[in-house]
C-alpha cells in the first residue's frame, strides 16, 4: 500500500501566512518561506500554497513567495490562487512549483484541466475542491475562496475532473475549516468512491485522533492540516509517529 502523506497547508494573503475558521476571521500568522523551511524540516511530504484572495481579486499567484521557497525546500511544493491559464501554469511551474492547484478557474473553465494535463502532464495538476453541505445532505462546489456557491454537485464534479485529466483532487470542507473538530468523513467517502485519482483530505484536522481516523475511515492518500502545524501544537514528525505505532504506513519513520 502507498505510504500516506502528511501535507502542510500554507493560505497567503499578502505575502503573509493566514489562518481563519470557516474561511472567515482571518488572521496573519507569519512568514510563508520561514514556515515552509520548518516543515521541510520536519518530514513534510509535500507543501500546498494557496494565494488564498488571488482569484477574488482577479490576479495571479505569488510568484516571488514560490521562487524563495523553491530555493530553501526540496519536497515537492503545490501552488494554487489565481491561477487560470495556461501560461499562469508556465510561469508558476516555472518559478519553482511541482504542482499546480486550480479551483475557481476550473469551475469556470473545465477545459484548462484537460489542456493543462496534455501540456505538463496530469501529475502537475490538482484540481482543489471547497465543499459545502446543503440543507438536504448534498455536496456542493463552492468558489472564489467561499464566497461563491456554484450549486455544482461535488460528486459529478469530482468524477468529471477525473475524466478531463486531473491528477489529484485537493478536497476541502468549508464546513469543517479550521474548525478541528475533525475531517468530514462522509464527504470525504462520497468523493473518493467515485474516484481513483489520489484525494487528499483537508479541513477540520484538530488533534492526532483525527489524522488515524480519516485514514483508516476513507481511502484518502494523504491528510492536509493547517492551523495545528502553524501553531506549534503538533509537528509533522509528532504525526508521522502517531500515524506509524497506529499501524498506518507514513513515509520517512524508522
Amino acid at each position: 500500500m502507498l505510504a500516506k502523506r502528511i501535507i502542510p497547508c500554507l493560505d497567503v494573503r499578502n505575502g503573509k501566512v493566514v489562518k481563519g475558521i470557516n474561511f472567515e476571521g482571518i488572521k496573519d500568522v507569519g512568514d510563508p518561506v520561514e514556515y515552509a523551511k520548518l516543515y521541510n524540516q520536519q518530514g513534510a511530504d509535500e507543501l500546498v500554497f494557496y494565494d488564498i484572495t488571488a482569484s477574488h481579486e482577479g490576479r495571479g499567484a505569488m510568484l516571488d513567495v514560490v521562487r524563495e521557497t523553491a530555493k530553501q525546500v526540496f519536497v515537492p511544493l503545490t501552488v494554487g490562487g489565481g491561477i487560470s491559464s495556461i501560461e499562469d501554469f508556465r510561469e508558476t511551474l516555472r518559478a519553482g512549483a511541482d504542482k499546480i492547484s486550480i479551483n475557481s478557474s476550473a469551475v469556470k473553465n473545465p477545459e484548462l484541466i484537460s489542456q493543462a494535463a496534455d501540456i505538463f502532464g496530469s501529475q502537475c495538476v490538482v484540481v482543489g475542491m471547497d465543499v459545502k453541505r446543503n440543507k438536504n445532505d448534498s455536496f456542493t462546489v463552492v468558489i472564489n475562496g467561499g464566497r461563491i456557491d456554484t450549486q455544482k454537485n461535488a460528486v459529478e464534479w469530482a468524477k468529471k475532473v477525473q475524466q478531463l485529466g486531473a491528477g489529484e483532487i485537493c478536497l476541502n470542507s468549508i464546513d469543517t475549516d479550521g474548525t478541528k473538530a475533525g475531517f468530514d468523513i462522509e464527504m470525504l467517502n462520497a468523493i473518493c468512491d467515485v474516484v481513483t485519482i489520489p484525494v487528499i483530505a483537508s479541513g477540520g484536522c484538530g488533534n492526532l485522533g483525527h489524522f488515524s481516523e480519516v485514514f483508516e475511515k476513507t481511502k484518502a492518500s494523504a491528510a492536509l492540516a493547517a492551523s495545528l502545524f502553524h501553531f506549534k501544537e503538533l509537528t509533522v514528525s509528532e504525526v508521522k509517529d502517531y500515524l506509524k505505532n497506529n499501524s498506518i504506513n507514513v513515509r520517512g519513520v524508522k
